[in-house]
């Protein structure tokens, strides 16, 4: 196991910047154009990576009008599975096209395949990852084909039980693949605040001991920025042109400016965590001296005691460490002290033994 992974010769874990995916997902709204537009747009709006879908109507379900196949409720009620995915899904000629942009765009490139027909298809590609959706998580043979393709891979783990996460873990171990990253999931589109339960990314990451990202399906940048604050080193965010372009995906998406929000305030708040540091820092330094220390605070003679009276911790921090006052009490001043002198050890008899 390792908390830390390769994507494209980008370290991604424990100790390096979060790993940001842009998910164009349906918000193409069948326009090739607007693909490639997209692809773009992420790059602009600071994603790391710009990522598709991959699959057709017939991979992801069957042309069948009875009640099982029916969306009873959420953001597609009323709809059938499958002229839902006709409207939603990347046409696969597309996708070289896309792949190309990509990379003359200086953006990694990204897709989920949904069967074993899309991983082989993406083969072709040349892709080096993949991303596998939380639908997909009990799919177990397709898990472990994907995993036999030895690439990295980002798996959500949205609605799975503790078990099923096992499983599905397990699953892709057993090809011998260890490139492997869980991504905390709220499959409801869009996802309620208080069903995110962003906790789960601190107990996955000790319970798995791999990089742990959040694939956020929420409204707004709250979610993904606290993510990041808890350890999260990935985010995955549906983004648009506009929302006002409808398409299956769009009520739930980012547009361009909130995307680079998110963005800036995710590297915020990596610049807040920094590292752990103690001690005094940089931009600390010149506010150091309103420590406290021991300071004379009333004319003391040469040979005369050191009391309570005439010696006190105070600001600033240009005498004696305020953890010394109890050693200093009663010993006799080698020298004359007036009032506002800092105490230190070489004018205090007997004090030779505690200089550092």
């Amino acid at each position: 196991m390792s908390s830390v992974i390769n994507i494209n010769g980008r370290m991604v874990g424990e100790g390096h910047p979060a790993y940001i995916i842009a998910e164009m997902s349906a918000n193409h709204a069948g326009s090739i154009d607007r693909a490639l537009e997209l692809v773009h747009v992420a790059k602009e709006a600071g994603a790391d990576c710009v990522k598709i879908q991959t699959y057709t109507p017939d991979t992801m379900t069957i042309d069948c009008g009875n009640e099982y196949f029916q969306i009873g409720k959420g953001t597609w009620e009323g709809e059938n599975l499958y002229s839902l995915y006709q409207k939603a899904y990347t046409p696969w000629e597309w996708q070289e096209r896309l792949r190309d942009e990509a990379a003359e765009a200086g953006i990694d490139f990204l897709s989920t395949p949904f069967d074993s027909t899309s991983v082989d298809f993406l083969e072709k590609l040349g892709v080096s990852f993949y991303k596998i959706a939380s639908f997909e998580l009990v799919d177990i043979p397709l898990l472990e084909y994907i995993a036999a393709r030895n690439k990295p891979i980002v798996m959500s783990t949205g609605m799975g039980t503790l078990e099923e996460i096992t499983e599905a873990v397990s699953a892709i171990y057993s090809t011998g693949n260890r490139q492997l990253a869980l991504m905390k999931c709220s499959s409801a589109y869009p996802a309620k605040r208080e069903e995110m339960n962003l906790g789960t990314i601190r107990d996955l990451r000790a319970r798995f001991d791999i990089p742990v990202g959040l694939s956020d399906h929420s409204m707004g940048a709250y979610s993904a920025v606290t993510a990041v604050a808890m350890g999260a080193s990935i985010i995955e965010k549906h983004f648009c042109i506009s929302r006002a372009i409808e398409n299956p995906d769009s009520s739930f998406s980012m547009e361009p400016d909130e995307f680079r929000d998110m963005v800036d305030q995710v590297r915020e708040v990596e610049r807040a965590i920094g590292t752990v540091t103690y001690g005094v820092s940089q931009q600390e330094e010149s506010n150091a001296c309103f420590r406290r220390s021991l300071f004379v605070v009333k004319d003391i003679a040469a040979g005369e005691r050191l009391t309570p009276e005439n010696i006190r911790s105070i600001r600033p921090a240009y005498g004696l460490k305020p953890k010394y006052y109890k050693d200093v009490l009663g010993r006799t001043a080698k020298c004359d002290l007036k009032r506002g002198t800092p105490l230190t050890f070489d004018v205090v008899d007997g004090m030779e033994a505690f200089e550092p």
